[in-house]
């Protein structure tokens, strides 16, 4: 019986170093997924962050035309009086 106990308890110790083996696996290869997806947010935020000062740029040089355009008329209507 004694002999028979020790051959199961090798077979659960055989079966649970074997799950630790998996377990490890999946978590390294959880970590490096991890970091791939950190890399790609911070690449996201920064695009993101160029794409607010561009889209600013642009709204400023769109205000300066509007305000070209607007000193441009209301000098046309002056000559026109």
């Amino acid at each position: 019986m004694l002999e028979s106990n020790l051959k199961q308890l090798e077979q659960l110790v055989g079966n649970l170093l074997q799950d630790n083996k998996s377990l490890l696996e999946r978590n390294e290869s959880l970590v490096e997924e991890l970091q791939a997806l950190k890399d790609e947010n911070e690449t996201l935020q920064l695009s993101a962050l160029e794409q607010e000062e561009l889209q600013g740029q642009t709204a400023a040089r769109i205000q300066a035309l509007v305000e070209l355009a607007s000193a441009g008329q209301s000098s046309e209507a002056a000559l026109n009086q």
